[in-house]
């Protein structure tokens, strides 16, 4: 039983890890550095079980919102903190 337990343990950390790791492709729409917002055409972020649109993000570094600018194509992580959805991470996509 210790076995089994250990296991599906395992297999549910496992799980989450590869969640973790799961990034979004979007579009830059809009830049706005003083707000600390981010407005982004994004595809399905499977971690928040959101579809596909277009929305206004917060974004958790402003420093973030110094490598990108409207019309760029991007991939970046999103968390929900307190009721927001924010961004921890963003890259250009390949």
């Amino acid at each position: 039983m210790k076995k089994l337990l250990s296991l599906v343990a395992l297999s549910l950390a496992c799980a989450g890890a590869a969640r973790a790791d799961d990034m979004t492709d979007a579009e830059v729409r809009k830049v706005d550095k003083d707000a600390g917002k981010l407005t982004l055409k994004h595809g399905e972020i499977t971690n928040l079980q959101m579809p596909p649109m277009t929305m206004i993000f917060g974004v958790k570094d402003k420093a973030l919102l110094d490598r990108v600018k409207a019309g760029d194509k991007v991939r970046f992580k999103a968390v929900s903190e307190g009721g927001r959805i924010v961004i921890t991470e963003l890259k250009p996509a390949p």
